[in-house]
């Protein structure tokens, strides 16, 4: 490498071993896959080329693993008796090509939209009960 720019070196979380030494400035195909799900930290150590060395520190989430939805409870939740939870786990595939079954998780109808469509049906009789009268 030569000595006229700034080099970085790459550490994920506490590994005292860089996964890449680089010259900059540089694009890095960073590749998640190769880590476990959870958090993580990456560690840039840059070395300018007058010796000085600058360090920045990333926390980030990795999420390879299925995505998990679930319906019927949340988080802190306080629940009791019996639920009914409906549970949906789907990949992302290879990234390459879309994967479509199971890919999409099933959702109960929302309170609100019944409410809508209960009012709406008793409109639209109280409508034909209405304009009934007048004709006769």
């Amino acid at each position: 490498m030569t000595k006229d720019k700034s080099i970085v070196f790459l550490f994920i979380d506490d590994d005292p071993q860089p996964i890449a030494e680089l010259e900059t400035p540089v694009v890095f195909d960073f590749d998640t896959q190769k880590l476990s799900d959870g958090e993580h930290q990456l560690k840039i150590v840059s070395q300018s080329p007058f010796g000085k060395e600058g360090v920045k520190k990333i926390n980030f989430t990795v999420s390879n693993g299925p995505s998990i939805s679930v319906e019927g409870i949340r988080n802190k939740d306080i629940v009791n008796g019996k639920l009914s939870l409906m549970i949906n786990a789907y990949d992302k595939g290879n990234q390459k090509s879309f994967i479509i079954t199971g890919s999409e998780t099933p959702q109960s109808i929302p309170f609100w939209v019944w409410i809508i469509i209960i009012l709406f049906i008793g409109w639209a009789i109280y409508y034909e009960i209405t304009s009934a009268q007048v004709e006769l």
